[in-house]
């Protein structure tokens, strides 16, 4: 194993500073988790914050037109704040005052840290792109910490530009503002890791064995994305397919009883098709009676799970004919989600512990 990070080293490299050098942290290893973000709060202001930071993004929004910047700022600042918030504010968790991606994510990382204690100058920290922890603040938190080295994690198992690639944009854009700046890398996405598809089938078999029916239909959902995106050469939409191939047959669920699908769209754009509204609605008037969810591209539970997909196209199955529904869990800071999240960051950090 590489001695980089022994503690001989780090020693040695005290023992031969002078005596009268300030005393200064270093020789350690951060590992900085990164999800999408939270607002800080339920309120118009706060999701107004969050929505503009979100919605300004040019990896998100391509478009930066006049017109975008009117339609931006004249309508959907305007008039999203309150609905949004209040459909946060029935997944809120009341306890901490936060959203649940913010209570996941840290539950991960401090998971992570326990799982990591064989690798004592290693340090994990979490962030996200947009409002709170900010990456920045926790880049600069792990340098102070005496990190040389930054392993940032984008929490995307299926890479994306809107997704990854902003979360990297971010850490680099916090980079570029300090002086002495520690090495970086990017851990790669993971849509066809073993071990993440055998914790994908562990948690669909586990959810299955505790419902009192058989599906009719599997239905494996992902966020969309404009269809210009995948056609200017976005990986993303590939790597859905075959993340939902691999579960499929690791699951040996018959192919006609499977379906893979898109969700979120917004705007006018041609999205990734079929959608998972219209999906959903069309499978309960053809007569399916019982349908199971999973969204394997969420690593923790937020609005788009747990009030879209657990509470919306519940509603869109029911109403049209559909019986029984149910939603199989992100993967979180479960025992099979940790040991994901363990593996990737394990086999990026061989070189460097």
């Amino acid at each position: 194993m590489n001695d980089y990070m022994t503690g001989e080293k780090i020693a040695g490299a005290r023992r031969h500073r002078p005596s009268d050098h300030p005393s200064v942290d270093n020789g350690k290893v951060g590992v900085l988790l990164l999800n999408l973000g939270t607002p800080d709060g339920t309120d118009f202001w706060s999701m107004r914050r969050y929505l503009k930071e979100f919605l300004s993004d040019r990896r998100v929004i391509e478009d930066t037109s006049p017109l975008w910047w009117v339609i931006l700022n004249g309508i959907i600042l305007t008039k999203r704040p309150g609905p949004k918030g209040k459909d946060y504010e029935t997944i809120w968790n009341k306890e901490r005052d936060e959203g649940p991606l913010k209570t996941i994510t840290r539950s991960q990382a401090e998971k992570l840290s326990g799982a990591l204690s064989d690798l004592p100058n290693v340090i994990v920290d979490w962030g996200m792109r947009y409002a709170n922890p900010s990456t920045q603040s926790r880049i600069e938190a792990l340098h102070e910490q005496g990190c040389e080295r930054i392993l940032l994690v984008p929490l995307y198992p299926q890479y994306a530009g809107a997704t990854t690639a902003t979360a990297a944009d971010q850490a680099f854009r916090a980079l570029m503002k300090m002086r002495w700046q520690p090495y970086a890398r990017v851990a790669p996405a993971w849509y066809d890791d073993p071990v993440y598809i055998g914790a994908l089938a562990q948690s669909v078999k586990t959810h299955l064995a505790g419902l009192n029916f058989e599906p009719d239909v599997l239905m494996t959902t992902f966020h969309g994305m404009p269809q210009k995106y995948l056609d200017a050469g976005d990986p993303y939409h590939c790597q859905c397919l075959k993340t939902g191939r691999l579960l499929r047959e690791a699951l040996d669920w018959p192919e006609d009883k499977f379906v893979l699908s898109f969700q979120s769209r917004f705007g006018t754009d041609e999205w990734l098709k079929p959608y998972t509204d219209e999906t959903v609605t069309r499978l309960a008037k053809e007569g399916a009676k019982s349908l199971v969810m999973i969204a394997p591209g969420f690593t923790a539970d937020c609005l788009e799970t747990l009030e879209e997909l657990e509470v919306e196209n519940r509603e869109y199955f029911e109403e049209n004919g559909g019986q029984l529904f149910s939603y199989v869990p992100a993967l979180n800071a479960s025992e099979e989600g940790m040991r994901v999240i363990e593996s990737v960051v394990r086999r990026e950090l061989m070189g460097w512990v």
